[in-house]
């Protein structure tokens, strides 16, 4: 009759009942320590005890690479915050305007190590509209710019843009930012950043800190625009 009874009872209703009987290893103190599990440390059987250490271990590694992890991330941001914060000082330092192309792309190679940066910016005020950044930039190539409500991150699909970088050929992946002015629908320019790395800039990749690069370099390179 016992027998019979036993064979309906599951894992589970053991499970459950000692969930909802918390009293009864207090009252079975002994059950505790002759219990015996399989260590996932090899074959060997290890007491309850034992094994709720190797747990806790365990956890306490996971939680350890957990904060590793995060004060490496925080190093990683507080070091672009500062490359940011060098790159936008070098901006606003810069008095004289038509310079401000050439130092935007020149700082922000060495700053944030990039391989090659180029930009064009058109529709420019009389003054700088012989220099060489307010050349060579097509209608298709403002079209594209305009087109963009976000950067562009992808391969070098043979874009007009790469043209603008000292080793186009080279071009792998690439990231094109619309410069627009503030509060306008249309670009006024394009910021391009390559590199042979095909991977390097890829469809997948967040484009926050692009979009902050973008909106910054508006800003400053608005001092090229005609007078409202």
């Amino acid at each position: 009759m016992i027998t019979n009874a036993l064979q309906g009872i599951t894992e589970n209703d053991i499970a459950e009942y000692l969930i909802n009987t918390p009293g009864f290893f207090e009252r079975h103190a002994e059950m505790l320590a002759g219990i015996q599990i399989t260590s996932p440390h090899g074959q060997r059987a290890v007491s309850l005890q034992e094994r709720q250490m190797e747990m806790l271990r365990e956890r306490i590694k996971g939680l350890e690479k957990k904060i590793v992890e995060m004060i490496r991330n925080g190093q990683d941001n507080a070091a672009i915050a500062e490359r940011l914060h060098r790159w936008t000082r070098a901006l606003m330092i810069t008095a004289n305007a038509a310079e401000l192309p050439e130092v935007l792309v020149r700082e922000l190679k060495q700053q944030f190590l990039i391989p090659q940066a180029g930009l064009r910016v058109w529709g420019v005020a009389e003054p700088f509209k012989a220099l060489p950044f307010a050349q060579g930039a097509s209608d298709d190539a403002r079209s594209l710019a305009a087109s963009l409500s976000i950067p562009y991150c992808g391969a070098n699909t043979g874009f007009e843009a790469a043209r603008w970088l000292d080793d186009a050929a080279s071009v792998a992946s690439m990231a094109m930012v619309p410069l627009r002015a503030a509060g306008a629908d249309a670009a006024f320019g394009l910021l391009i950043v390559g590199s042979p790395d095909p991977t390097r800039y890829s469809a997948e990749m967040g484009t926050d800190f692009l979009q902050r690069i973008g909106e910054i370099a508006s800003v400053g390179l608005a001092r090229l625009l005609p007078a409202a």
